[in-house]
């Protein structure tokens, strides 16, 4: 089995809740008596689990992690496992986040987190030139990766041909789109996608959207941070489907 550590008191309490990866070893800095309610909720479900949980050292989880922000908690477990496309279906009209070549990690986290809070149905990444479902994203995302369906697209433009096939419509965030995202009809089976930090979406995938959407802004600034523009994205989706 590939392995690796998760790290950070979400990534690891989310994933043994979520119970999508297997579980070799949880790791603590602390001896038990010691611990904050945060940790030792953790450390209490993966002892339920019959999962053994060993005492480090701040240095040693620091090496092992690779991060300063472990937060005195590490998991040795599975490496991160991709859902299949047909996953997105099991809502009638699912809501799909494309992410076009989002390379930070930050940016990957923060959107995977708004993703879960805003009900979308799954996640879609490309394989090369992105960022990948890493211990960091899982980090940076307050474990809420371990819980939404992220599928891995060898192909973008592929995938994207195979959701219209299936009735979903493709909206494209670009900045100098001419419609506004909150005129726009989010209701039925749709997915957004969202472009990379520096160029937004590549033109062979832009060519293939149904639509073109844009975020109205005032001031000095050219445009949002990807994950704040996505953030908004899906919000109205969210809003358009509670009415």
């Amino acid at each position: 089995m590939k392995t690796e550590i998760l790290f950070g008191i979400h990534p690891v309490y989310e994933a043994l809740k979520a119970g999508k990866r297997s579980f070799v070893e949880i790791y603590i800095s602390k001896d038990k008596s010691r611990l904050s309610a945060r940790l030792e909720q953790a450390v209490s479900l993966a002892e339920s689990r019959n999962i053994p949980v060993k005492i480090s050292n701040s240095k040693n989880m620091q090496k092992m992690t690779g991060s300063e922000m472990h937060q005195g908690i590490g998991a040795k477990t599975s490496v991160y496992s991709f859902a299949d496309i047909s996953d997105l279906f099991n809502n009638s009209e699912p809501f799909i986040l494309i992410l076009d070549s989002i390379v930070d990690t930050h940016n990957l986290g923060a959107l995977i987190r708004t993703a879960q809070c805003a009900g979308v149905s799954g996640i879609i990444i490309p394989k090369d030139r992105a960022a990948g479902p890493s211990p960091a994203v899982s980090k940076a995302s307050a474990g809420a990766l371990e819980h939404v369906s992220l599928i891995q697209a060898v192909n973008l433009v592929n995938i994207i041909k195979e959701l219209k096939k299936k009735g979903v419509w493709i909206f494209g965030l670009a900045p100098d789109a001419k419609e506004s995202v909150f005129e726009k009809d989010l209701k039925g089976p749709g997915a957004v996608i969202i472009g990379g930090e520096e160029k937004g979406i590549r033109p062979g995938v832009k060519k293939h959207c149904d639509f073109l959407i844009s975020i109205p802004q005032k001031g000095h600034i050219d445009s949002l941070n990807a994950s704040v523009a996505g953030a908004v994205v899906m919000y109205e989706a969210f809003r358009q489907r509670l009415i």
